[in-house]
């Protein structure tokens, strides 16, 4: 049995952002947690790569100030960080500490969704993505998903579009 999320803060808030921007996805709750994209492939019957994982990365500038950087990976690909800071004339990026996400993003690891936070975040969304017709993101809470598209996930984020592998 699916928990019941309907009064969540933060799948409230993800929905709320989407209606904000105009869409209104297929959106599932499902009943395990699906805190990786194979997870999260396994319960919706499809491929990691058409899993939207939200990375959240500190971006470190030439002066050594950190700021949030979401990155919408496909679950079949794992970011170059070097690469991908090169692109995004960064000095550094970094893996986050869970309570560094949970500060950025109100949602916990495993849950992150592409909208939906406290203050809008510098967003990637991996150019690989663009092939599927469909590709599924977090919904705010480990059990929480919803189904959009990689045009969709620009727009919803004002996302810049790179590859995050060379």
């Amino acid at each position: 049995m699916s928990p019941d999320l309907t009064s969540h803060p933060a799948v409230s808030a993800v929905r709320a952002a989407l209606a904000d921007r105009g869409f209104d996805p297929d959106f599932r709750v499902l009943p395990d947690a699906v805190k990786t994209a194979q997870a999260a492939a396994d319960a919706l019957g499809i491929t990691p790569a058409e899993i939207a994982n939200s990375l959240i990365f500190k971006g470190i500038d030439a002066d050594g100030s950190a700021s949030p950087v979401l990155v919408m990976a496909s679950g079949g690909h794992r970011v170059d960080t070097t690469y991908l800071a090169q692109a995004l004339d960064l000095a550094s990026l970094d893996r986050a500490d869970p309570d560094f996400v949970r500060a950025h993003t109100g949602m916990a690891i495993g849950g992150v969704a592409p909208v939906g936070h406290p203050t809008p975040l510098r967003t990637v969304v991996d150019t690989y993505l663009e092939q599927f017709e469909q590709v599924w993101a977090a919904g705010g809470h480990s059990h929480a998903v919803f189904r959009t598209s990689y045009a969709d996930l620009l727009a919803m984020t004002d996302g810049t579009a790179s590859a995050v592998t060379p």
